[in-house]
């Protein structure tokens, strides 16, 4: 391309409407080639150049970094794959910005005798925040002889998700919950469920079971039913029994109801966990509860538990992977649940 028709950087950039600086700042990092170079040796732009600098200043005022605006130029990198990874970028601050807030709004309406021990729980969590001390609670607890897909599902719908606007009581209430499962917590001894030991039964036919027992009951919370028998609290004790190989007889309904009411207990988790879901997405601990009380209510009535009346369920059914609500960490196989870490 000949000089005549070619332009100097200070012609380019009045024609692009900036300045010689952004046109230099772009050329010198390969944005924007040279056509040619004059006799006194400088920069000469073909007319082509306008419209690759009207391109790089749209994607510059997007807030694309100048290395992601030269792959999109040298096709290197598709646009669309660009903008999804700004998206995400942009997300990911918008996040954190609206944790802040509900942080900062959490201190100023507190009392000022809270704002130390606020201040101390929310400075434990990364901005933005992440679950991931969460599941590292729940891979401690899973007993190490289930399936990995089964510990991912658990973990999963145990570990709840946060909410994109959190109010100043969701933040409290998820600052806590980060305490509460990173303190120092035992592996084994006291608390610990029996079946996680060698001793224990298959573990994997219990939280295969309970997985869909609580997927049965979540739908009669939802409706705020009563504690009653059914498909649910059949397949509750179902897996209790299966786990051990035994049978689901009146007896043993009557024995699982005392073993249950020892249980230790993570209430607080769960009433935690409550605060950060949907009201209508009942929680693990809920699920597991109405259970109890179902069976409880059955074993404890006149005549106690009546011949027949369980459901026998086909030993073929295909098991949902922990229902559609928030399905998390079952009570501990042979009766217990997690050790308490209030």
């Amino acid at each position: 391309m000949g000089p005549e028709r070619t332009w100097s950087i200070g012609e380019l950039a009045e024609h692009a409407g900036v300045t010689v600086k952004t046109v230099r700042f772009y050329s010198d990092r390969g944005l924007l080639p040279e056509a040619a170079r004059s006799a006194g040796g400088h920069r000469r732009y073909g007319p082509e150049a306008l419209d690759r600098l009207h391109l790089i200043r749209s994607l510059r005022t997007l807030d694309l970094p100048v290395p992601e605006v030269g792959r999109v130029l040298d096709q290197e990198d598709t646009l669309e794959d660009v903008v999804a990874g700004q998206l995400r970028q942009i997300g990911s601050r918008l996040a954190a910005l609206r944790w802040q807030e509900a942080a900062l709004q959490l201190l100023q309406e507190c009392a000022p005798e809270e704002r130390a021990e606020r201040l101390r729980l929310i400075g434990a969590v990364s901005v933005p925040p992440s679950t991931a001390a969460l599941a590292r609670f729940w891979r401690r607890w899973l007993p190490p002889r289930l399936p990995a897909r089964l510990v991912s599902a658990i973990v999963e719908h145990a570990v709840p998700q946060l909410p994109e606007g959190p109010t100043p009581s969701q933040v409290l209430a998820f600052t806590r919950l980060h305490a509460l499962v990173s303190a120092p917590c035992p592996g084994t001894g006291h608390g610990q469920p029996a079946a996680h030991g060698p001793d224990g039964g298959r573990p994997a036919v219990l939280y295969d079971g309970l997985v869909e027992a609580y997927a049965l009951a979540s739908p009669q919370l939802r409706a705020q039913r009563p504690p009653h028998e059914g498909e649910a609290l059949d397949c509750f004790v179902s897996a209790y029994a299966r786990s051990r190989g035994t049978q689901d007889t009146p007896a043993f309904r009557r024995g699982l109801s005392r073993v249950l009411a020892a249980d230790p207990r993570i209430d607080r988790y769960w009433e935690l966990t409550a605060e950060l879901s949907s009201p209508s997405e009942p929680t693990a601990g809920a699920a597991h509860d109405w259970l109890c009380a179902a069976l409880d209510t059955q074993t404890s009535r006149p005549g106690g538990v009546k011949p027949g009346a369980f459901t026998r369920r086909p030993e073929n059914r295909a098991l949902p992977v922990l229902g559609n609500g928030r399905h998390g960490r079952p009570a501990g196989p042979a009766g217990q649940d997690a050790q308490s870490t209030n």
